[in-house]
């Protein structure tokens, strides 16, 4: 009789589980995608006032120099070899 009861506790347990989550689970949802919508639009919001502050004034004159004095390619860069296909 224990048995019988263990399992029904069991059953009603999981049948309750499931009607729960149908009924909240769109709810929790919801409510994940707008804190991630809004934690988006916080780092997005970011970006764009860091891009709107590098603009300059007109006349303003910028000189971009190359910083890198040791460039990584050279003109050496090896022996051209030509593979032919063997039937």
């Amino acid at each position: 009789m224990g048995f019988i009861i263990t399992v029904l506790i069991i059953l009603l347990v999981y049948y309750a589980i499931k009607i729960l989550l149908k009924i909240f689970a769109p709810k929790i949802l919801n409510y994940a995608g707008k804190k991630a919508e809004k934690h988006f639009r916080e780092k997005f919001e970011g970006f764009g006032t860091q891009q709107q502050n590098k603009t300059t004034d007109e006349g303003d004159v910028i000189i971009d120099t190359n910083k890198n004095k040791n460039p990584k390619s050279s003109k050496n860069v090896g022996e051209y070899i030509d593979f032919e296909e063997i039937d």
